[in-house]
């Protein structure tokens, strides 16, 4: 099957995303843990080459891929670049740990032995993202698991497939061998993800998204014992004390709440400030909220872009409504 992917910001067609059957995806799951044996057995000064090699080309390409993300996202070109330059990061911090993967050395309290604990890769890990940062998100899971020696299945959201896409085929320019790096779009998602969970391949499950996913998905992985890392929704408050630089607080509280849109599961949900500062602040805060550039993504000028999708539009306005 196919997704239709469109651009948020002009409702147009932007591609077509094959979709996977369930035996589709277990099909890449085999991919994974047929690369696995060699990929962990790859010297992890080579793995750590491959790595470094990612972040280079993310830097060297970062205008294709700002503007990829820009596209099928929404969000403004300027943190779309943002987005590639953070993105790159997880590269070159995962190039620089592959090669330092410790281990633990003791004596047992008799005395009479002693105790040797080697890191191993767990295997096939499961890479699950959200649509909010499609390229930061997506290396931030990446770079540890392949550093690590684990193959992997990247399972983008279904708004933001085309980054992930574009970031497989950089893994692989890179050096990675096929199958270590695998992108799969489920159709249907909830039954194509509970079958390669439980995989005989399958070692680990990493979930950024919402909480109540990220629920559902705790029980499945603890029937098939599988280890987690999981990043899902917050509430971040801002807090500002009675004594703050309102300059700098204000500034501070506009990037908390405005980055992507205020779409980031670290974006600024509650703000708790002191009665003293409180009149000032608002009026401060309200003026440069009121200041920001609405506009299409891609000039050069925007502050905030279009909203994901029009099912995410009508939700925010949904919200608005309810308080207006």
């Amino acid at each position: 099957g196919e997704r239709e992917i469109l651009d948020p910001t002009t409702g147009k067609r932007l591609a077509g995303a094959a979709t996977a059957s369930i035996e589709e995806c277990l099909e890449a799951v085999d991919a994974a843990s047929a690369a696995q044996p060699a990929w962990a057995s790859t010297p992890s000064r080579q793995r750590a080459e491959v790595l470094r090699q990612c972040f280079e080309l993310m830097v060297r390409e970062r205008d294709a891929i700002a503007d990829l993300i820009q596209r099928e996202n929404g969000k403004a070109l300027r943190q779309a670049i943002g987005e590639v330059y953070d993105a790159a990061e997880f590269f070159r911090w995962g190039s620089e740990e592959a090669a330092h993967i410790g281990g633990d050395f003791r004596t047992v309290p008799n005395g009479d032995e002693q105790i040797v604990v080697l890191s191993e890769p767990i295997g096939v890990a499961l890479l699950i993202t959200p649509w909010s940062f499609p390229a930061a998100t997506a290396t931030r899971q990446i770079a540890p698991a392949l550093a690590a020696g684990c193959t992997c299945v990247l399972k983008p959201a279904p708004e933001t497939p085309l980054t992930a896409l574009y970031l497989a085929d950089l893994v692989r320019r890179a050096g990675a061998p096929p199958g270590v790096l695998n992108v799969v779009l489920p159709d249907p998602p909830v039954d194509a993800v509970a079958a390669m969970m439980g995989h005989r391949s399958m070692g680990k499950l990493s979930f950024t998204g919402s909480t109540s996913v990220g629920r559902s998905l705790l029980e499945l992985a603890g029937k098939h014992l599988l280890e987690t890392s999981m990043g899902v929704g917050g509430s971040a408050p801002f807090v500002v004390l009675d004594d703050a630089d309102l300059d700098i607080a204000v500034e501070a509280a506009l990037l908390a709440k405005m980055t992507n849109a205020g779409a980031s599961c670290i974006a600024a949900n509650q703000f708790y400030v002191h009665k003293r500062a409180a009149t000032e602040f608002i009026s401060r805060f309200t003026a440069r909220m009121a200041e920001l550039s609405i506009g299409y993504g891609r000039e050069a000028d925007a502050d905030v872009g279009a909203l994901v999708s029009a099912c995410e539009r009508d939700r925010v306005g949904q919200l608005l409504a309810e308080f207006v």
